[in-house]
């Protein structure tokens, strides 16, 4: 298998800091879209796929969720990355010139009070780097983008403002994909539990699916609902807790959510970044 780790946009994307830091001796691959970058690691030409899937000022990444369970998949790591937006712009720009700025939505979302208050107007675009890599192609010094400072680097911009951002505590957490199971030890220390299940057509069918976390003292940290297959009749879930499926309360919560479940597929046993502690 190819010794590259795939990942969503363009050279200098902040996906592409955090797969190249978590991974330095892997490929970076870049991708048009989140689902080419899973396609890549289904189809064996990369090893891992780094994902972005939430953001501590902006909230989830629209559409994963939905690709995470389609993928065929499986999580073998996380990773909590500080995002630092750099404002960039060409090398005859200035800050008191600029009246539009592009980047990810995303971006964007976590810059929005600081756009705001400079009076610049927010152009969405597919990924920060392909931001950086069109305000250089157009070479007009009134629009700027939110984007790395890898990304200045690649197209020959300036940081007009560093370090960007409405919060000091802009953090996005990364779920790293492999074709192949990679389940952490049960000794291995703290871990995270991913998991999707379809409850029961029933009335309270998801409150009795989740009784049995309250009552064996689970963490649940993330619940997800979508759509799957255009069927309105019953919801699919996307789910993280905290514990390894070896540990008995977890062992029995899962258990419990089975038998009010008509599928349970667990995505990953991996271990807990560090960051969760801090």
């Amino acid at each position: 298998m190819t010794d590259r780790i795939s990942f969503q946009g363009e050279p200098g994307a902040n996906s592409h800091i955090a797969a190249r830091e978590s991974y330095p001796t892997l490929e970076p691959m870049p991708c048009p879209s989140f689902e080419d970058a899973f396609a890549a690691v289904s189809e064996g030409q990369a090893r891992y796929a780094m994902i972005p899937v939430e953001n501590s000022v902006a909230g989830r990444v629209a559409d994963v969720h939905t690709l995470i369970p389609e993928s065929g998949l499986y999580i073998i790591a996380e990773r909590f990355v500080p995002i630092k937006h750099q404002l960039l712009g060409l090398k005859s720009a200035t800050l008191e010139a600029l009246t539009h700025v592009r980047s990810h939505p995303q971006a964007l979302g976590q810059c929005r009070k600081a756009l705001r208050a400079m009076g610049v107007a927010a152009v969405k675009t597919a990924d920060t780097a392909g931001a950086a890599r069109e305000i250089a192609e157009l070479g007009d010094p009134t629009i700027g983008a939110l984007a790395s400072s890898l990304a200045a680097d690649i197209f020959g911009l300036k940081v007009l403002k560093a370090d960007i951002a409405d919060a000091p505590h802009n953090t996005t957490r990364f779920l790293v994909f492999s074709r192949d199971e990679q389940n952490a030890a049960p000794e291995s220390g703290p871990c995270m539990t991913s998991f999707v299940f379809r409850v029961r057509n029933v009335p309270a069918a998801l409150y009795k699916a989740m009784g049995g976390m309250a009552t064996n003292g689970v963490n649940m940290t993330k619940l997800e609902s979508y759509i799957e297959g255009g069927a309105f009749s019953a919801a699919m879930f996307f789910a993280e807790i905290e514990g390894h499926p070896s540990e008995t309360k977890v062992r029995l919560a899962l258990e419990e959510l089975a038998f009010f479940s008509t599928s349970l597929k667990i995505l990953g046993v991996y271990p807990a970044d560090p960051f969760r502690r801090s």
